[in-house]
């Protein structure tokens, strides 16, 4: 874990308390826990885990700076990326995790219980759903989502979960890049506006990383997102 606070140190300006640390030692414990029994991660391996999960979570930092999030939704969380280390940065945060997938979203909320983390709702529904339901729908300022599809129907997932003036943050592999300029219409129709793309790099990994920033200047309108399914199905 010396090695990983370090790399968050001179990556990404974080500086990880002691009890910060504890904290990512309990999930990663549990996280390997876990995967024994359900295939929460392909990742398994200790280095991986605080690579790829661990500071790639962090790197989100660099799209918010001092201005982090106070109300963050996480769509696709999987098994609490990025999430669940971003609510161990930010103690205050409130925290809302969307995954649809039962053992994932069980799991969750096992870490987010064992842990104590105050503050966190893991649902468990497709975030077409959620996006509909007034208790979520605009009540946002950021909204993340790392690996979860394409971004034109990523927009489609977050832009109606954010109010207007906030943020959207997509989490990219090497394809980010042409992925934003595949979105320009989705975006204009849903309320974003295209604000920023970060490279990210990440030790050991020889991967393109990117964050793409979205920012909401208007209201989504009331029929999006679409039903479930159909956002993939028929990007706009």
């Amino acid at each position: 874990m010396d090695k990983l606070a370090r790399e968050a140190r001179q990556l990404f300006g974080i500086h990880l308390t002691g009890r910060q640390v504890v904290a990512l030692m309990n999930y990663e414990r549990e996280l390997l826990d876990w995967n024994q029994k359900f295939n929460l991660t392909a990742i398994r391996d200790v280095d991986g885990i605080r690579t790829k999960h661990f500071l790639d979570s962090f790197s989100c930092v660099l799209a918010w700076k001092e201005n982090h999030p106070t109300r963050l939704v996480d769509v696709g969380t999987g098994a609490g990326f990025p999430g669940l280390p971003l609510k161990i940065l930010y103690p205050a945060m409130r925290l809302t995790l969307v995954e649809s997938v039962g053992k994932k979203a069980k799991f969750c909320r096992h870490v987010a219980d064992a842990m104590k983390l105050e503050g966190v709702e893991v649902l468990s529904a497709r975030a077409e759903e959620v996006g509909q339901m007034s208790s979520h729908r605009e009540q946002y300022d950021w909204a993340v989502a790392r690996a979860v599809a394409d971004l034109p129907v990523l927009a489609e997932y977050l832009l109606p979960l954010l109010q207007v003036n906030g943020h959207m943050l997509a989490q990219k592999g090497a394809s980010g890049p042409a992925e934003v300029h595949k979105a320009e219409s989705a975006l204009k129709m849903l309320g974003g506006q295209m604000r920023q793309l970060i490279p990210v790099t990440l030790p050991g990994v020889a991967d393109e990383r990117y964050l793409v920033v979205i920012d909401k200047v208007a209201a989504t309108p009331e029929g999006y997102p679409r039903k479930a399914g159909m956002p993939a199905k028929k990007p706009l």
